[in-house]
């Protein structure tokens, strides 16, 4: 087996997978095989998955290096031209304005205060985040990526956080009021003094958040009462 060949196979993928399926197969496993989801007294189960994490995370870097290196070769053969000079000079074009709703990427980790309310954010990796009192009203963040992301005092009322993945994540007075938390998993979440006022959270009578760990001391639940 190739080493390329054993790169697809930890991801779970067939040679030759997509940039994009890389990106989900990790997210998907990272998911499955994190240790803060497996029990602390089992040891053999912890060490598993470390080395899951380990080879996975050595997988999606090694395939998406080797990814980009493809595109940016295919990009310089299909558009690199030698330079002839127009003949005529071209009109000014206009600027556009700048955008205060923007996507956060990878090299800014500190998102603190910026303002995303309405974006789509779906299925994106915001691990580790800041986005402490940024607002997120409104946002699509279903089957997202916020394992330990800092939400503190954030503004994510109304927000769609469908299976949203929030392990560890500190939510201390953050705003949920009438966001849909089905099938979200906040276990070990830090929701001290949030407002999940009108969140939705239950099918019936049948509780639909994973809230193992997590700290709900002073929040306001659904109904209205404060957990205590």
């Amino acid at each position: 087996m190739s080493e390329l060949e054993r790169y697809y196979r930890a991801l779970e993928l067939e040679p030759g997978a997509t940039l994009e399926e890389v990106n989900q197969a990790y997210k998907d496993l990272v998911f499955v095989w994190h240790p803060d989801r497996i029990p602390q007294d089992n040891l053999r189960l912890q060490q598993k998955a470390q080395d899951k994490i380990k080879a996975i995370n050595e997988a999606r870097d090694k395939l998406r290096s080797l990814k980009v290196k493809h595109q940016g070769a295919t990009y310089s053969q299909t558009y690199s031209k030698p330079y002839s000079p127009p003949s005529s000079p071209s009109p000014p074009q206009p600027q556009k304005p700048p955008q205060t709703n923007h996507q956060p990427t990878q090299k800014n980790s500190d998102l603190s205060g910026q303002d995303f309310s309405r974006a789509n954010l779906s299925n994106k990796d915001l691990s580790g985040r800041n986005l402490s009192f940024a607002n997120l009203s409104g946002a699509n963040l279903s089957d997202t990526f916020m394992h330990k992301v800092n939400l503190r005092g954030a503004n994510l009322s109304e927000a769609n956080l469908f299976r949203a993945n929030l392990l560890l994540a500190d939510l201390r007075e953050a705003n949920l009021r009438s966001a849909n938390l089905i099938g979200a998993d906040l276990s070990g979440a830090d929701l001290r003094g949030a407002d999940l006022t009108g969140a939705r959270i239950r099918s019936g009578e049948r509780l639909l958040v994973k809230l193992i760990g997590a700290n709900l001391s002073g929040a306001i639940m659904p109904d209205g009462a404060v957990h205590t």
